[in-house]
């Protein structure tokens, strides 16, 4: 039979160790990066936000992006839920982007107020030209149908 005092100190154990660090970071970005989508002649790029500690009430989390050719990034702002484990952020479609070139992706926890409490940033790049994107969908609608529109050699 195990001693009550080892029961004891494993139980006080494990709870200092369920306690939340208050110098480690909000949020984490856990993944990301540029999408081409060729079937619907789109490209964005994105990423995953997790939280590593509890958010502020009532906040929410901004994250903008980086828009190739325009001095003003796009944002697009989540509020927070109690107990969600993960927030996806998505750029608006691009055009524009150049490989090789890193576009800076800005994530910012915002209090219920609107004040900054955290901010984070991160690098994303492709190697791919976007010149070989279409210029049209090559498909429309639900059921992938070939877009009635798309002209022989106009892909590009």
């Amino acid at each position: 039979m195990i001693p009550r005092k080892i029961i004891g100190l494993a139980a006080a154990l494990f709870l200092t160790a369920c306690g939340e660090d208050p110098n480690a970071p909000y949020l984490n970005f856990a993944g990301g990066g540029f999408v081409f989508n060729y079937r619907n002649a789109e490209a964005f790029y994105g990423f995953v936000a997790k939280p590593v500690r509890t958010l502020p009430e009532g906040g929410s989390i901004e994250a903008q992006f980086e828009v190739p050719g325009s001095a003003e990034p796009a944002t697009v702002t989540e509020k927070v839920v109690a107990g969600q484990v993960q927030y996806s952020f998505k750029s608006p479609n691009l055009t524009g982007i150049q490989p090789k070139h890193d576009y800076k992706a800005v994530m910012r926890l915002l209090d219920s107020a609107g004040k900054e409490v955290a901010r984070y940033e991160q690098n994303f790049h492709t190697d791919v030209d976007q010149s070989t994107m279409p210029n049209q969908p090559l498909v429309v609608g639900p059921g992938y149908e070939k877009n009635p529109d798309l002209k022989p050699g106009t892909l590009n």
